[in-house]
This record gives structure tokens, C-alpha cells and sequence, in this order.
């Protein structure tokens, strides 16, 4: 094989497609030692804390991919001809990028604290602005035919707003879930500490299947550019 033909966009799509493994095949991962962690039945509570704190760290994969697709996506936009972006719309983006990767990274280590507590705060308007972003962008494009064309690639950055916003509905109704493993915790397991903590979790799987559905359909308009 010649590599010295591979261009600059080849190489992005793969970074893209990796990133899309990443996040969709760690947050599997994720929602199956949740699924286990709902199992009373099967583990004491020690071993399903055990299970949680997995979740937990396996989760950092599927966020750290998150935040590094939006500025893999938008260079890839302008590297494939797409849409010509200036430089320092690009320089923008991956300071975002990476600014949110580290968010993310410096939450993790310092949870449950006050500084974590900030960190996530501004986490959240970062993921709100971008939510209205790629919305904004993709139904702008499908409405004036610019600045995004053909169709499926209008298509495409509306879906992943989309996956903003129900990673962010993700957020929202698993908030709870923190008093209410407190409780858990210093109270023991009994119906009173975990039908609300299984409730809470059933109604934040709702929200997780429709981001697997979103990923499923963005893959596949990426891949098959049917319009």
C-alpha cells in the first residue's frame, strides 16, 4: 500500500469512525453494568456499589468521545470541501473541544466537590450552545440549501443535535439519582430506598435508547449518503 496517498480527510474519517466506535460501543458498556446494578436479587449492595463506580469510569470513554466530535466534525466539513470554514472558526472549535474534554476529565477527578459541581455547570451551557448549534445548522441548511448541501449532510448535523439534546435529557433525569443512592447507601437496601432509584433509572434508559437510535441513524446517513 502506497500512504503516501492517504489524504488528510481519509485520515479524519477514520478518527471519526474510531470515535463513533468508542462512544457508542463504551456506552453499551455503560448501560449493561447498569443493568446489573438494578439486580438486588442477584449482588449485595457492596458489589453493585462496585458495579456503579465501573459505570462510572467507563462512562469518561462515550463523554470524552462527545466532546472531541465537534471539532473532528467541523474540520472534517471544510477538509472534505463541504463547507470552508476560516481558520480561526477551526482554532475555535478545538478550543472548545478541548476545553469541554477538560471539563469532563477534571469533574471526574475532583466528584463531589464544590469545584466538580462548577465544572459540570459550565459543562451544561457549553452543551445547551451547542445544542442550538447543530439544530440551528442543520435546519438552516435544510430550509435555504446552504450552508450545509447535499440533504443527507443537512440531515446529519440536525440528528446530532438531537444527540445533544437527548444526551442532555440523559442529564436531567438522572439528577436524581445521586440523594437517592445516598439514601441507599445509609439506609440499606429496601423497597422505600430502591423503587425510586429504579424508577428514576427506567425513565433515564427512555432517554439512552433514543441517543443509541440517534447514533444508529447519523451512522447510517454518514455511510450510505442516500439523498
Amino acid at each position: 500500500m502506497d500512504f503516501t496517498t492517504i489524504g488528510f480527510y481519509q485520515i479524519l474519517v477514520f478518527v471519526h469512525i474510531m470515535l463513533f466506535v468508542l462512544w457508542l460501543g463504551a456506552d453499551v458498556g455503560v448501560f449493561m453494568l447498569g443493568q446489573h446494578f438494578r439486580k438486588r436479587d442477584k449482588y449485595d449492595l457492596p458489589q453493585r456499589l462496585v458495579l456503579l463506580q465501573l459505570l462510572v469510569n467507563l462512562d469518561m470513554v462515550p463523554r470524552s468521545a462527545w466532546a472531541l466530535m465537534v471539532p473532528l466534525t467541523l474540520t472534517m466539513l471544510d477538509a472534505g470541501g463541504w463547507w470552508d470554514l476560516p481558520g480561526w472558526a477551526l482554532v475555535a472549535a478545538w478550543a472548545i473541544g478541548g476545553f469541554w474534554l477538560w471539563l469532563v476529565w477534571d469533574a471526574h477527578r475532583h466528584d463531589q466537590t464544590e469545584r466538580a459541581v462548577r465544572d459540570r455547570k459550565i459543562e451544561s451551557y457549553l452543551t445547551y450552545a451547542l445544542t442550538a448549534f447543530y439544530l440551528g445548522l442543520g435546519l438552516v441548511s435544510l430550509i435555504q440549501g446552504a450552508p450545509l448541501m447535499p440533504v443527507w449532510l443537512a440531515t446529519k448535523a440536525l440528528m446530532f443535535g438531537l444527540i445533544f439534546a437527548a444526551a442532555i435529557m440523559i442529564d436531567v433525569a438522572f439528577k436524581p439519582v445521586g440523594p437517592q443512592l445516598g439514601k441507599l447507601i445509609a439506609e440499606g437496601s429496601s423497597d422505600e430506598t430502591e423503587i425510586p432509584l429504579l424508577h428514576t433509572m427506567n425513565r433515564t434508559r427512555i432517554w439512552v435508547w433514543i441517543v443509541y437510535l440517534l447514533l444508529v441513524v447519523t451512522a447510517f446517513l454518514g455511510n450510505t449518503k442516500p439523498y
